[in-house]
């Protein structure tokens, strides 16, 4: 058995379909209303901030992925998130299961600095602290022998379907949707974004490869690309052009006293201010055969469906 907790999500839902395509046809999907991916998949509702619900999603479990996600809400994220890990780890271990914890870069530092599985936590902000402090909760558990655990780390998504990010959200859905784009801070730095299927085809690959465990992973990305060249792309492939305007900082600031999601966007745009580089060379190493979707092959995915 292989369970999806947060299988709600798109990494949730496009991880159901590479393990059933791939690995396996006994998944379990829990989230508080999980859904069908595949025609054999079991549901499991439960809400991972209660233990006893949690414990019962994971029991029987072999492989158990954490790509539970929450709404864009720093007092959430401080209080839910650590109970959340907390109860997968205890859930776990008294069920012999190994964990495979989907990570964000949140906790990184808010500069040019390029990301590898070597870069100290640096958090700035609420939101970049709760997740720091959830990632060295499973990496804790990991060294202590606890569980038998991997971490999968990824960038700013970028993908089809119901993908949830700024760049989809201020440019790939503008452009679908007949609107003039909109860009954040800058479209001059470098930015590393993952093609949400192919964060959750490499956590399956990683979650099913025994000699993984016990270490961090940065998840496969196509090489950094500006906003402005992301753009100019989208024309070449399109053959329109593609009108977009830059969202200033103070702009931002600005909108973040009359709304909410504008102030919890506040701790993440500084890393819009430089490039912003995530380096996966150690799963590209490790798994050469693993064939990364460029932004050619994600754009047409996305513009024409």
């Amino acid at each position: 058995m292989q369970t999806i907790l947060g299988s709600s999500g798109q990494i949730g839902q496009e991880l159901a379909k590479e393990l059933y395509k791939n690995y396996t046809h006994d998944i379990r999907l829990v989230s508080r209303n999980p859904r069908k991916v595949n025609p054999e998949d079991q549901l499991s509702p439960a809400n991972l901030l209660n233990f006893e619900e949690t414990n019962q999603a994971v029991a029987g479990s072999e492989i158990v992925y954490f790509t539970a996600g929450l709404p864009m809400n720093s007092d959430m994220w401080t209080v839910q998130f650590p109970i959340m890990i907390n109860n997968v780890i205890r859930a776990c271990q008294i069920n012999h299961s190994k964990l495979v914890f989907f990570d964000n870069t949140y906790m990184y530092a808010k500069n040019a600095t390029p990301q590898t599985e070597n870069s100290p936590f640096q958090p700035d902000g609420q939101k970049a602290t709760a997740r720091a402090k959830m990632a060295q909760t499973v990496i804790d558990a990991m060294q202590a022998g606890q569980i038998e655990t991997v971490i999968c780390r990824a960038p700013e998504f970028y993908g089809p379907a119901k993908t949830n990010s700024i760049t989809n959200t201020l440019l790939f859905n503008k452009i679908k949707a007949g609107q003039k784009a909109r860009i954040p801070v800058s479209d001059q730095f470098l930015r590393t974004l993952i093609w949400t299927p192919d964060a959750s085809r490499a956590m399956a690959l990683i979650g099913n490869t025994p000699d993984a465990y016990g270490q961090t992973w940065h998840l496969p990305c196509a090489d950094s690309i500006t906003y402005k060249g992301l753009v100019e792309l989208i024309q070449e492939i399109t053959y329109q052009p593609i009108s977009y305007s830059i969202i200033k900082m103070w702009q931002f600031k600005l909108a973040s006293f009359f709304n909410q999601n504008s102030r919890e966007l506040q701790e993440l745009l500084p890393r819009y201010q430089a490039d912003n580089i995530f380096v996966s060379d150690k799963f590209k190493t490790r798994f050469p055969e693993f064939k990364i979707t460029s932004f050619e092959e994600g754009i047409r995915e996305i513009l024409t469906v």
